[in-house]
């Protein structure tokens, strides 16, 4: 009996030997087939000839003779050593995709919502992937609890109440992918309860905007100022719920001021609105002390969202809720139809760092770091565009640059693409692009003190060019 190969590759092709046409024309029709329409991509490896004849219960022969005439159409080629393989012009190229906006490389690209992915912790990331691996029972492999590992949500509790304020335990915390998600989970159990409109800062988050909308909610904007959302308007409107983004608004970094958190947490239990907390940078801090979570003041009013997206990686696509009681059915509820669960491995290994203290650790380095960039920029800006505002540069990884008013920030913004310089209309993000004075914002944290200088001289020159044409 010929041995198998184990390391062989899977191919699906099908015979039927009941037709009238040969064993050899239809394996060849099939690979003909499955080269032509992109089933078998160019390059791919084909099964060896005995492979795929034991595959298909045949002579090895005749997938010789296959391969042989394949191989004089163009269609594979065969090389010592390597194998048979697709031709890589075997099929015409398929017509690329509309690449994502942000896999468009840009020399200086002050992107938002992105760390220093080069500091991502992997020495301690790989030891605790190592641990987790080597203790986790293969029970836990199975389904897994929609809400998350117990294990992240105790860690979670524990590191929330000590570095945030917030007063939860694990069994309030719903483990998101991202919080994107959690936000979409929210929206959705308070749209099942009745819901029907939420107030937004505004500006706030353009895609916030859009996750709100597709969970069936409608967005009221609500002016921010340099002391937050103005708590004093909330009263004209008629919604269900208020998404903030308190300890560095997004996107103008502003503060929620003392007397207006006061008045915003009284005003939702007076209505019974919930509010919904977006802590996605608050642990980045420079130039100030920390400022708690407003969960913290009123537990049964406010869902509090988190995120390693900006302490860690985007990557990772972990966030995590923390809710009121009467909420924790219905998000979890939400989240168990959205998928089932957040992969389990990756909670482990989280929870694993928090409770080391990694992560501690990593986000002592990471601000320093961010502070010096942070300089760099505010420095940069002075020197280069003396006549811009520079605003919410306390805390967070990113900027908000005023420009004078009449400056088209679109023009700026397309003269810089022209330049390698990625840079965000603040228009963008405002209800109504027309309203407020140009803006940009500038993300900071994925780049070197001396590319933020460069980036920004360049930028001085985009604004000389949209000014000029």
């Amino acid at each position: 009996m010929a041995a198998v190969d184990h390391l062989a590759p899977d191919i699906l092709v099908h015979l039927d030997r009941a037709s009238g046409q040969g064993i050899r024309a239809q394996i060849e029709e099939q690979l003909r087939a499955g080269i032509r329409e992109g089933r078998l991509h160019p390059g791919i490896r084909l099964p060896s000839s005995r492979a795929l004849a034991a595959q298909l219960g045949v002579a090895r022969g005749i997938v010789v003779e296959a391969y042989e005439q394949l191989a004089a159409e163009g269609w594979v080629v065969s090389r010592q050593g390597s194998g048979t393989r697709v031709s890589p012009v075997a099929a015409p190229p398929a017509a690329e995709p509309e690449p994502w906006p942000f896999e468009q490389a840009m020399r200086y690209d002050f992107a938002l919502g992105v760390p220093d992915l080069s500091a991502f912790p992997r020495t301690a990331w790989l030891a605790a992937t190592r641990r987790v691996l080597r203790e986790l029972p293969d029970a836990k492999l199975s389904h897994p609890d929609p809400r998350g590992t117990a294990t992240l949500r105790a860690a979670l509790a524990a590191r929330l109440g000590r570095a945030r304020g917030v007063v939860t335990s694990a069994d309030r915390i719903i483990v998101t992918t991202g919080f994107w998600q959690g936000l979409r989970c929210v929206c959705a159990a308070l749209a099942a309860r009745g819901a029907t409109r939420i107030a937004m800062e505004d500006p706030s988050f353009f895609f916030h905007r859009l996750i709100v909308e597709k969970a069936g909610l409608d967005p009221v904007p609500v002016p921010v100022d340099e002391a937050g959302i103005r708590v004093d308007q909330l009263a004209r409107h008629d919604v269900h719920a208020v998404l903030v983004t308190p300890a560095h608004q997004s996107p103008t970094g502003a503060v929620l001021a003392p007397d207006r958190r006061t008045a915003l947490i009284a005003w939702a239990q007076e209505t019974g609105t919930i509010l919904i907390e977006d802590d996605y940078d608050a642990e980045h801090r420079y130039d100030r002390e920390p400022i708690g979570a407003l969960q913290a003041m009123a537990p049964e009013q406010v869902v509090y969202g988190g995120t390693a997206s900006k302490t860690l990686a985007p990557a990772l696509r972990l966030g995590w809720v923390a809710l009121p009681a009467h909420l924790v059915h219905g998000v979890a509820t939400e989240k168990g139809l959205a998928d089932a669960g957040s992969p389990v491995l990756e909670q482990l290994v989280l929870a694993d760092l928090m409770e080391r203290g990694e992560l501690d650790r990593h986000l002592r380095r990471t601000r320093a770091a961010n502070r010096g960039r942070r300089d760099a920029l505010a420095a940069a800006l002075a020197e280069h565009l003396p006549q811009a505002r520079l605003r919410g540069i306390a805390a967070g990884l990113h900027a908000a640059v005023e420009l004078p008013p009449g400056a088209d920030e679109h023009a700026i913004a397309g003269a810089a693409a022209l330049r390698g310089v990625r840079v965000e209309p603040l228009s963008h993000h405002r209800f109504d692009p027309s309203a407020g004075p140009p803006g940009l914002l500038l993300g900071y944290g994925s780049m070197s003190e001396p590319a933020i200088r460069r980036g920004i001289a360049e930028l001085a020159q985009a604004v000389a060019d949209a000014t000029a044409a």
